[in-house]
């Protein structure tokens, strides 16, 4: 039996999330999984329905030739040292263009991640994607080791490796200067450090990512383009207060929550997916780089 979202309740995908973000273990999350296995529905079925699905859901192929995509290495100094990364960016460009640095979620640079790379390349922009599990060897071919090999890392390092990265592109030859950062659950959170913590950012898009404390928000200084999705109850509980702190401070920010999807609905590898939503999402992005970074 081929299991069809609409059949599946809300609960399963809460403790996924739980799994996803290292709330809850592989076991503890398997025994829970089972109040939910009826019928021909096994755990294992549910397991493998949760589970990204990587090679059928590439959007931009590693070898588009309306691309040039290779990968980099670049110095962390105050971070994780070499520090290997996928950069990206239109073979046909006439222009020095504008950097977006993309940030990972908490399992490395899987291939979703090296895919919205691409995307972002295929819009017009120069794009680098960093592994912050470089040290440790790299994005391992699996998320839960990712997401293993990940929690071994220090969160402020790892911070600093994707600052060294806006520096690199800063840097580059076919970059105008005008960098923006975007990042998805891990990476949203980096993306509002950065925007604390860099005050020549031209923009940061954080996807469902946790706020920064609130007494930072009189530092940042770039625009901001927030995606939060409204199931997320983690998340979304600190949303009152950064947008507070945004509005006191008088930042510049859009914010949008949609409703009805779940903490992860633009990654289009898992079911958690929502179409509709990420193409508003993305397209919402993609608009807010081309104006800031331009």
């Amino acid at each position: 039996m081929q299991i069809e979202k609409k059949d599946i309740k809300q609960e399963v995908f809460d403790l996924y999330d739980d799994y996803a973000h290292n709330r809850l273990n592989r076991r503890d999350f398997m025994e829970k999984l089972s109040a939910y296995a009826v019928g021909s529905i096994t755990v294992p079925a549910l397991m493998s329905f949760l589970m990204p699905d990587y090679k059928n859901s590439i959007q931009v192929s590693a070898d588009d030739p309306r691309l040039r995509s290779e990968y980099v290495n670049y110095k962390s100094e105050k971070g994780g040292g070499t520090i290997k990364a996928l950069l990206s960016q239109p073979v046909d460009a006439t222009r020095k263009l504008g950097g977006i640095v993309v940030v990972h979620e908490n399992r490395g640079l899987n291939p979703y991640i090296e895919d919205v790379g691409r995307r972002a390349a295929l819009a017009g922009f120069i794009s680098i994607a960093p592994d912050a599990l470089t040290p440790l060897g790299g994005y391992p071919g699996n998320d839960d080791k990712g997401r293993e090999l990940q929690s071994k890392r220090d969160k402020n390092e790892m911070l600093e490796d994707f600052i060294a990265a806006y520096e690199y592109l800063k840097k580059h030859p076919d970059c105008n200067g005008k960098i923006g950062v975007v990042g998805f659950c891990f990476g949203g959170g980096i993306a509002n450090l950065m925007a604390v913590r860099l005050p020549e950012l031209a923009a940061a898009v954080p996807f469902y990512g946790a706020q920064p404390p609130t007494e930072l928000v009189p530092q940042i200084k770039a625009p901001l383009l927030l995606h939060y999705a409204g199931l997320d109850t983690h998340v979304n509980e600190g949303w009152p207060a950064y947008e507070s702190a945004l509005k006191e401070n008088k930042k510049e920010y859009t914010a949008y929550i949609y409703p009805g999807v779940n903490h992860g609905f633009h990654n289009d590898t898992t079911p958690r997916y929502d179409k509709a939503a990420a193409e508003l999402a993305w397209r919402r992005t993609i608009d807010f780089f081309t104006e800031k970074l331009s």
